[in-house]
């Protein structure tokens, strides 16, 4: 068997794998991510990237930028380099709803420093959410153009997961009602740089109940530490 049609049959065996899924096992950004890690192995790539379309040249990449397996350094030389907002990527996105197939210098730009092993060619399609807020999904690899049956087949997939990860949206809705405002208060602070000890004097509070807070939320907002709390605050716009 020709190694595009095995890869048709994986693709398949995934797709029933994901609408076979109960609605209620997925329900954080983590277990999504780990859903997308599996999609992009099973079609042939070895990255991906969810980040909300760009409007406007001020906004940064790092603050549009939902999910991704990008690191952390590239994360930072793309931002530095403001090219996301004007790339090829996103204006031919904007154009079509159709997915675009190409060399990822579509959304890298030309730059041979921001190249990385393993994403050379890029997927990308534009989804929106229920409320029309317009997302760009892509996955990077070295594979060859996927075929009409393919492409039909992944942004299915795509498009199922992208709805698992809009309900973890509407799930935060519920984690602004539940943070306190002290809570919010602390990683607003914490997010601006300042030490415990520091949100300590600015909100005349003891560090013991600063790190209390950092602690309570972190457990809101179903996050491991306090970087992490901090991220998924700033991603739900609570801070």
């Amino acid at each position: 068997m020709k190694d595009p049609e095995k890869l048709a049959l994986r693709s398949e065996a995934y797709a029933d794998f994901l609408f076979g899924m109960a609605a209620p096992v997925v329900q954080t950004e983590y277990e999504v991510l780990h859903l997308m890690r599996q999609c992009a192995a099973q079609f042939g790539f070895s990255h991906f990237m969810i980040a909300r379309m760009p409007f406007g040249e001020q906004q940064r990449f790092s603050e549009r930028l939902v999910l991704s397996s990008w690191t952390a350094e590239l994360v930072r030389q793309y931002d530095a380099a403001g090219l996301f907002h004007s790339s090829a990527l996103v204006e031919r996105l904007r154009q079509t709803k159709l997915p675009v197939f190409g060399e990822a210098a579509l959304l890298l730009g030309e730059d041979a420093g921001m190249a990385q092993p393993g994403m050379n060619r890029i997927f990308a399609i534009a989804l929106h959410t229920t409320y029309g807020e317009p997302f760009i999904v892509t996955l990077f690899g070295d594979r060859g153009e996927l075929d009409r049956p393919q492409t039909a087949e992944l942004c299915l997939v795509l498009l199922h997961v992208f709805e698992m990860l809009e309900r973890t949206f509407d799930a935060g809705i519920s984690v602004r009602d539940r943070l306190s405002a002290r809570e919010i208060e602390c990683l607003r602070w914490a997010a601006a740089g300042k030490s415990s000890d520091e949100i300590a004097t600015i909100l005349g509070i003891s560090v013991y109940t600063v790190s209390s807070y950092f602690k309570t939320a972190a457990k809101k907002l179903d996050s491991v530490n306090r970087m992490q709390a901090i991220a998924r605050a700033m991603r739900l716009k609570l801070i």
